[in-house]
């Protein structure tokens, strides 16, 4: 099968489209025939170096996909061969991902695509998708009538987020640079930050009457000690990313921080099919190129500024 391997931890330039042996699926697997394969920010720090995460090289990375059904492996009843599917698989251990004709996956962690979705905008959700809903519905536990801040809410992450947000009744703040703000209003934001020239966490306090946000969001990085002061006493702050800083704050104000980082299943895949199917959350595809020009796709994840997601066609429909 055609896949396009890192030979070694580097650049975006490294990629080399080599011809590798198909794989098997074995008991609790599937075989798919990956048709779209999506790209995350964690593709360039693997990419970068990978050993954090188990993954030596010669690997295959890409932690994405859409696609069909190939084979099913021994016990595998719930999947047969033609279904179109869509899932993230693991990270850690894993150097067999989806920027490859086929993957091998359990079939526990993969779900049917939903029927409205192509399959580009399929591939653009699993991993980002989840981990906003992860962050919002499952830990944070935003509820109607509250008003969350969302950092970086233009990005791959972060755009998911606005609309989950939305769809759960919140009102919400998000920001972004000057050039995504008008996205922002598109994804349903009720306020939208241009981080550059503003201070998010003095227009949050303003638009909440110096009460403070319910919720912070941030997908961005570098945004949790500054964040600490436009939280209500007693509010909820989660990070897909690591911080440093004096955390002394989040004492007296009894506020709650989550670490978020995305484990695999198919439930999660499911919820979210039904906000996906009633257009109350969209992929944010801002650009689908052919698996060969993964290098340019990494060039977008390592400036950090993409809008959306990038995906990579993969195999014919």
């Amino acid at each position: 099968m055609r896949a396009m391997v890192l030979p070694r931890f580097g650049g975006p330039e490294l990629f080399e489209v080599r011809d590798v042996p198909t794989p098997t699926p074995g008991p609790g697997q599937v075989l798919v025939r990956v048709l779209v394969s999506g790209t995350n920010p964690v593709d360039a720090k693997l990419r970068h170096d990978g050993t954090w995460a188990g993954i030596q090289p010669p690997a295959i990375i890409g932690y994405d996909a859409s696609g069909v059904v190939e084979q099913v492996g021994p016990g595998v009843t719930d999947f047969k061969s033609g279904d179109e599917v869509f899932y993230t698989p693991e990270i850690f251990g894993n150097p067999h991902g989806t920027y490859a004709e086929l993957n091998v996956v359990p079939a526990s962690i993969i779900a049917k695509k939903p029927p409205s979705l192509s399959h580009e905008e399929a591939a653009a959700v699993p991993l980002a998708g989840g981990t906003a809903w992860d962050a919002l519905v499952r830990r944070m536990q935003l509820r109607v009538g509250e008003t969350v801040l969302i950092h970086g809410g233009a990005g791959g992450v972060g755009s998911f987020a606005v609309q989950i947000a939305k769809a759960l009744g919140a009102r919400v703040l998000a920001t972004s640079g000057p050039d995504n703000l008008e996205t922002l209003r598109k994804l349903g934001a009720d306020v939208v930050i241009n981080y550059r020239s503003e201070d998010p966490a003095q227009i949050a306090l303003r638009e909440t009457g110096g009460q403070g946000v319910d919720a912070v969001f941030d997908t961005a990085g570098k945004n949790m000690i500054p964040s600490i002061p436009a939280t209500r006493p007693g509010g909820r702050l989660a990070t897909i990313l690591g911080f440093s800083g004096d955390v002394s704050a989040f004492y007296p104000r009894n506020l709650t921080l989550h670490g978020v980082f995305l484990t695999r299943e198919r439930r999660r895949l499911e919820e979210m099919s039904a906000l996906l199917e009633r257009k109350q959350m969209k992929p944010l595809v801002e650009r689908v190129l052919p698996l060969e020009k993964v290098g340019e796709a990494h060039r977008v994840l390592d400036s950090g500024h993409g809008r959306g997601k990038v995906v990579l066609t993969v195999g014919k429909k």
